[in-house]
C-alpha cells in the first residue's frame, strides 16, 4: 500500500477540508493528479489507484466537505457544485498548484469540468469517469433514493450485504470478497463499534432540491476541454452516463478516448484491466503534449 501524508485547507466559510498526498519520485518532472471523488465517496476510493501510479507522480486525493475527515457544514444547502467549486479552487490557490490532471469520478467529474472551465492553462488532461453534462434520470431518481439515509451495521459483513443488495446491477460480477473491499472504501469503523457511512447525510438536503444536483447546462463548458487531452471512461451498465450523451462528448472533444467498461454500471472502479490500461494510455498523451 503506497504511503500519504494527511494535508488540509481552508474554505471561504471556515471548514477545515482533508486531503492525501502521495508523494511523486524527487526527480521526477510530471505534473500531479488531482483525484475527486463522487457524491458519497472519499479517499479511500482511490486508493488502488494510488497503489498503482504513487511514487512515479504525486498523487493528491481531496475529500468535499462533509466526507471522510473534512469537516461537516453547518449550512446544508452549501452541500452543492457552486461550494464544492469554491472550495477546490481555494485549494489550488492555497497549495500554489500552477498546473495539474484532474481525475473525477462522478460528481467530481462534474466539478473536474467546472474547474478546467474557471482555471484556463492550469489543467493539462481530464479523466471523466462515468459522467457527462446530462445526467440520466433514471440513475438520479436511484440515487435519490438512497443518498442521506441513516446506515449502520454491526459488522463489516453485514455492510457488505447491504452494498451488494444496493449496487448488484452496477457490479454484477462480485463476490463477497469485492463487497467488502467496498464497504471499507465507503464506510468507517465508528467508536461505538459501529460501521456507518463515511458521509454527512446532510448533502442530501439540496441535492433532493431540483436543479441543485448539477449546473445548468455544462455542455458550453466542454469547450474548455478541446484542446487538452482526456478520457471518458464509461460502465456499460450505467444509469447516470447514456451512450448517447458519451457519443455527443466524443464528437465534441477531438482529443478525448472514450473506453466502456464492459459488465459495470455507475462506476468504473479504475482498477479494471481496461481503465488501467486507458489511464495509462491518457497519461502518455498528456507528457506528449508537453
Amino acid at each position: 500500500m503506497a504511503e500519504w501524508e494527511d494535508g488540509y485547507w481552508w474554505s471561504k466559510d471556515g471548514l477545515r477540508l482533508h486531503y492525501r498526498d502521495y508523494p511523486g519520485s524527487a526527480r521526477g518532472k510530471q505534473l500531479p493528479i488531482i483525484c475527486i471523488p463522487g457524491l458519497t465517496r472519499n479517499a479511500r476510493d482511490f486508493g488502488e489507484l494510488a497503489d498503482r501510479l504513487a511514487g512515479k507522480r504525486r498523487i493528491i486525493v481531496v475529500e468535499l466537505r462533509g466526507r471522510g475527515e473534512s469537516e461537516r457544514a453547518k449550512d446544508p444547502m452549501s452541500y452543492v457544485p457552486a461550494t464544492y467549486l469554491e472550495d477546490l479552487t481555494a485549494f489550488i490557490a492555497q497549495k500554489a498548484l500552477d498546473r495539474f490532471i484532474l481525475f473525477g469520478t462522478s460528481l467530481g467529474g462534474l466539478l473536474s469540468i467546472l474547474i478546467t472551465a474557471t482555471q484556463p492553462g492550469k489543467v493539462a488532461g481530464v479523466l471523466l469517469n462515468d459522467i457527462g453534462p446530462e445526467i440520466d434520470a433514471a440513475g438520479l431518481n436511484r440515487i435519490k433514493n438512497y443518498v442521506g439515509r441513516a446506515s449502520s451495521f454491526p459488522t463489516w459483513l453485514h455492510a457488505a450485504r447491504a452494498l451488494a443488495e444496493l449496487h448488484r446491477v452496477a457490479y454484477p460480477d462480485y463476490g463477497l470478497e469485492s463487497w467488502l473491499a467496498m464497504a471499507k472504501r465507503l464506510c468507517r469503523l465508528t467508536a461505538a463499534g459501529r460501521i456507518v457511512t463515511d458521509y454527512d447525510g446532510a448533502i442530501s438536503e439540496p441535492f433532493r432540491v431540483p436543479g441543485n444536483e448539477a449546473p445548468a447546462d455544462l455542455w458550453p463548458l466542454l469547450d474548455a476541454m478541446k484542446s487538452i487531452p482526456s478520457l471518458l471512461l464509461r460502465g456499460d451498465r450505467s444509469d447516470i452516463l447514456s451512450a448517447a450523451t458519451a457519443d455527443r462528448m466524443a464528437a465534441t472533444l477531438p482529443l478525448m478516448d472514450r473506453v466502456e467498461i464492459a459488465r459495470v454500471g455507475h462506476a468504473p472502479t479504475l482498477f479494471e484491466p481496461e481503465s488501467e490500461a486507458a489511464i495509462d494510455r491518457l497519461l502518455a498523451r498528456i507528457a506528449k503534449a508537453g
